[in-house]
């Protein structure tokens, strides 16, 4: 049996069993490890579930019901809400008080020699081992106790029941590890806490601060109870800056609006620098930025990179990201609707907005454009030429998705997913098209024609909210690689008088001279009726290539397929004469039939039949712009963050101690008797390693080689006797 050593800490002296038993419940290991889970459950919340996103985003992303949950929880900005800072506010405490109660007994036990043992406590020892030696006790104490100081051991050495005790240790210092690792949770944590928006929380409480919530305003216009001043202990927050700009407040994110957090400097962008990988993602970027100081009125220049922040006055700014800085743009708008082909040109700047009125709308309402974002250029994946740009057509998406599929599952080593030709498509932009009664549509569109199924079309993406990818509208491109062929053959398409006479032209042109009168009307008659349905005028109101369908359901199944052979070639030659008739309307000659210009009015009608799926009533075509780049800095002041160091240094120190200083302790117990004396060895540790096992078989043999010459030795470990003579 080995010495038991009471471990339970101090215990606090008290009537009330209540207290005592909550100040043990507190400070227990089981208390602890149950914060401590918690804490790493919340903390995996935290990395799947993106923190201080915009409210919208997670109303697209989770939909309203759980969106409400989710924000009764304080998911959404959970290192700050005010269960889980009150958990750690009782991990500190629950550590505290173990320390408190633990440690005095371990720094006692670390100092004692643990003398107060007696002969027969030593024999019921696992690890122990007796001699018998001729020598005196007084020279086999001498011999012994140099020997364990030679292997590092401290001891003692006491005189008691007419026995000499010597009472040595080693690696005493393990407890250190303990303590320096419990005292390692209460700094770091104190540490995250000076870290955390609680003094923000206290200004909003105590300090009539309130969070901002409108948009559009200028800060200087902003009251000053939405603003924390310089003497704010703590705080994270966002400034974006445009280039040849500068700017001195910070913007805090809350879960209702945000907050302004003055500096005391200004950071003035000179300029932004950003390379990129061959995937399009960012490879480097940094700024270039000049720092001028309120309070000295100097100013330095200094370069901002990701993970390397420049450190000034116990403040913090990292190069987060990127973004447009308010870029303008020259945009030529095209009618979609009406039987007019009208353009009209559009100053845009990113981040502002731009009217739409009934007249340029074509009657079809008045809408708000807002610009949203812009990309000097795109890298995209055409390996499988354009498979992946989802159809405007939903019907049309359906048959493409399932196209898709059947390559992605048959090896085609052709139009394999798995296949990658990035190219830089050009530049794109991104804007929302708002009515009256505040409902908007996304829009994507590409500045230049891409090649697509050997095919020069200009994309134009929409979509109806932004959980949804973009669907894409392909405008083919005509022979100067522009929009105005097939502009100008939609505007015909809407113009009744057009499409008559299309028809009436078509008629004369397919049927030879000598054919007689009523063949040319009933023709005509049929080509009319085919433009019309296409437009959208028929009975059922479809339009395009869905229209055609539905008005072929309504023939016999068995004509259908006679059928739609004939009414699909009576509607492609009707729309070329449209298309001549379009040409002659607006002063330009008629083109000559050839197989490129067949192919294009191929694309263009099935364009239309998408078009029609487009919701705008204008499409933007950007044909320039002047980029202006914006640099994001995170801004912090994290007075925490050295004593987040300190803790994890005690944490090193703690798990290192506890791991690599073993602590034994041995006893010699040496009585005289008749023959000589005889002496008892007894050795413990707090971990039994196979280590142990081997040191004590070394220390018995050292031991033994301190005895006189002929020293009988006995083994008492159990499970072995042996005698031996030395």
């Amino acid at each position: 049996m080995e010495l038991e050593t009471n471990t339970s800490g101090l215990e606090i002296k008290t009537q009330r069993l209540w207290l005592a038993h909550t100040v043990e419940l507190l400070s227990s290991m089981r208390f602890a490890i149950s914060l401590l889970t918690i804490i790493a459950i919340s903390s995996i919340i935290g990395t799947v579930l993106k923190q201080n996103e915009p409210l919208p985003n997670y109303v697209n992303q989770l939909g309203p019901f759980w969106f409400e949950v989710f924000q009764h929880l304080s998911l959404y900005s959970l290192y700050s809400a005010w269960w889980f800072l009150t958990i750690m506010g009782f991990l500190v405490l629950s550590t505290s008080l173990c320390l408190i109660r633990n440690a005095p007994k371990m720094l006692k036990d670390m100092r004692s020699w643990r003398e107060n043992v007696r002969e027969q406590s030593l024999r019921n020892f696992h690890h122990k081992a007796e001699w018998s030696s001729e020598s005196n006790k007084e020279l086999l104490t001498t011999q012994l106790s140099s020997q364990i100081k030679r292997l590092g051991y401290q001891f003692k050495i006491v005189q008691k029941d007419n026995a000499t005790l010597i009472a040595a240790k080693q690696g005493a210092g393990n407890k250190w590890g303990y303590i320096f690792a419990h005292a390692a949770i209460v700094v770091i944590c104190i540490g995250g806490l000076l870290d955390s928006d609680l003094a923000i929380r206290f200004q909003t409480w105590f300090g009539g601060k309130v969070p901002f919530e409108g948009s559009g305003v200028l800060i200087s216009q902003i009251p000053e109870k939405h603003k924390l001043s310089l003497a704010n202990p703590t705080f994270r927050g966002n400034i974006a800056i445009p280039e040849g700009m500068s700017g001195n407040t910070a913007v805090i994110p809350q879960t209702k609006g945000v907050l302004l957090q003055d500096l005391p400097f200004t950071i003035e962008l000179k300029k932004f620098n950003i390379d990129f990988y061959s995937t399009g993602m960012p490879k480097l970027f940094a700024s270039d930025v000049v720092i001028k100081d309120h309070e000295t009125g100097k100013s330095f220049p200094a370069t901002v990179k990701v993970n390397h922040p420049l450190l000034y006055k116990g403040y913090a700014v990292f190069q987060s990201s990127f973004d447009d800085g308010g870029s303008k743009l020259q945009i030529k708008a095209h009618a979609m609707a009406g039987a007019n082909a009208h353009q009209f040109p559009i100053d845009a700047k990113m981040g502002g907005s731009n009217p739409l009125t009934l007249e340029q709308t074509s009657g079809r309402g008045e809408y708000t454009i807002e610009w949203t974002a812009f990309r000097p250029f795109n890298v995209e994946n055409l390996a499988r030429d354009g498979q992946d740009l989802r159809a405007v057509n939903p019907d049309k998406n359906f048959t493409q998705q399932l196209t898709a599929d059947l390559d992605k599952h048959s090896g085609s080593a052709a139009k394999n997913a798995n296949n990658k030709d990035l190219k830089n498509v050009g530049p794109s932009m991104q804007y929302k098209l708002r009515d009256k009664t505040g409902q908007a549509r996304e829009f994507n569109n590409y500045m230049q024609p891409i090649l697509l199924e050997g095919n020069w079309v200009f994309l134009a993406g929409a979509r109806d909210s932004p959980n949804e990818q973009f669907r894409y509208l392909r405008i083919p491109a005509d022979e100067n690689d522009k929009l105005d062929e097939w502009m100008r053959l939609r505007a015909a398409l809407a113009n009744p008088e057009l499409r008559e006479r299309a028809a009436e032209a078509y008629a004369k042109r397919a049927l030879p001279a000598t054919s007689a009168a009523a063949m040319q009307t009933q023709l005509a008659t049929s080509a009319k009726k085919g433009l019309a349905i296409f437009a959208g005028e028929g009975e059922d109101k479809l339009v395009g290539l869905s229209a055609i369908n539905g008005f072929l359901k309504k023939i016999p199944e068995a004509e259908q397929s006679r059928t739609a052979e004939i009414f699909m070639k009576i509607l492609n030659g009707s729309m070329w004469d449209l298309w001549q008739l379009a040409r002659v309307k607006d002063g330009l000659p008629v083109l000559e039939l050839t197989e490129k210009r067949a192919l294009f009015l191929q694309q263009a009608t099935s364009a239309l039949s998408d078009a029609f799926f487009y919701g705008a009533p204008v499409y933007l075509q950007m044909t320039g712009f002047e980029e202006i780049k914006a640099s994001v800095f995170q801004v912090t002041r994290a007075p925490g963050q050295n004593v987040v160091y300190l803790g994890c240094l005690f944490l090193v120190i703690g798990v290192f101690a506890m791991f690599y200083i073993r602590e034994r302790r041995l006893w010699l117990w040496i009585k005289q008797d008749d023959a000589g004396s005889q002496v008892l060895m007894a050795l413990s540790s707090q971990r039994k390693t196979l280590d142990f096992e081997k040191e004590f078989e070394q220390l018995k043999l050292q031991l033994k080689l301190q005895l006189r010459p002929q020293a009988t030795a006995t083994d008492s470990t159990p499970g072995k006797s042996v005698d031996s003579s030395i």
